[in-house]
């Protein structure tokens, strides 16, 4: 199974899978050539995606793909589609859980500008939430701060507090019970964030694309190893960067290898 994200936010999403079929092998393909999505204008990046994505599984064949970004998800999902004969799950805001969750109806949407400007977006809230205020909040350099934490150990805490004071802006924060994490990279640092607005419940995509991806595969029958044996957990970085010892080191804390294109 090919995971797909612009940075180490599929490991969140990988997670995710991984405790829910810890059976199948799972390739991280992280686009850091690419990195941030966000910023993309979404013809260059359906364009981009899928000629990463095309060229990616020759090498490396798998039986389903999860483009676990929001930002391409909300964009890429029809073209992708097109140009490959495998299933393709998308990760997209979590917006109708939250609006179910919420007791007061002020639910926070924390995400790059990009997804927050989307159609999809929009549409979703419109679907699912319309009953609700949704605070938004596009931040430019919280997924490039989480990068940066992963591969640098940089810190965030004046990022967190920026994101924070983007949150409780709004006129109606002091009854936001509810934040959408909607971008893969924001549920790595889910705990800082609750320590610092810890009334809030933080909502995320990860366990609805597990199911999403474990209904796929009990549907078309697709092969697993034995239920008695892990599957292997590899990490491509595509692009020129090397990982650094920072991210070798959190990835081998994780059970994770590296490998190469």
């Amino acid at each position: 199974m090919l995971i797909f994200d612009s940075g180490v936010g599929s490991l969140s999403i990988g997670a995710a899978i991984h405790e829910f079929i810890p059976q199948a092998n799972l390739l991280y393909a992280m686009d850091h050539g690419g990195f941030p999505y966000g910023e993309w204008q979404e013809d260059a990046l359906v364009t981009h995606i899928c000629q990463a994505v095309t060229a990616l599984l020759q090498r490396h064949p798998a039986d389903i793909v999860v483009m676990a970004c929001n930002s391409a998800s909300t964009a890429v999902l029809p073209a992708l589609r097109s140009v490959l004969n495998i299933p393709v799950v998308g990760v997209v805001p979590a917006i109708k859980p939250a609006a179910l969750h919420s007791r007061s109806g002020v639910i926070g949407l924390l995400a790059t500008p990009g997804t927050v400007g989307r159609a999809y977006t929009a549409q979703l809230i419109n679907d699912f939430a319309s009953h609700c205020c949704v605070v938004p909040v596009g931040s430019r350099i919280l997924a490039p701060a989480i990068e940066s934490l992963f591969w640098n150990n940089t810190a965030i805490d004046e990022v967190l507090l920026e994101i924070k004071a983007a949150l409780y802006a709004h006129p109606r924060s002091a009854e936001m019970d509810t934040v959408v994490l909607a971008c893969t990279h924001f549920p790595l640092i889910q705990k800082p964030l609750a320590e610092l607005m810890p009334a809030i419940s933080w909502i995320d995509s990860g366990e609805a694309i597990a199911r999403r991806v474990m209904h796929i595969i009990k549907e078309l029958n697709l092969p697993l190893n034995s239920a008695s044996k892990k599957g292997n957990q590899e990490v491509l970085i595509l692009g020129e960067a090397r990982a650094t010892p920072m991210l070798k080191e959190r990835l081998e804390a994780s059970n994770l290898r590296l490998i190469d294109y």
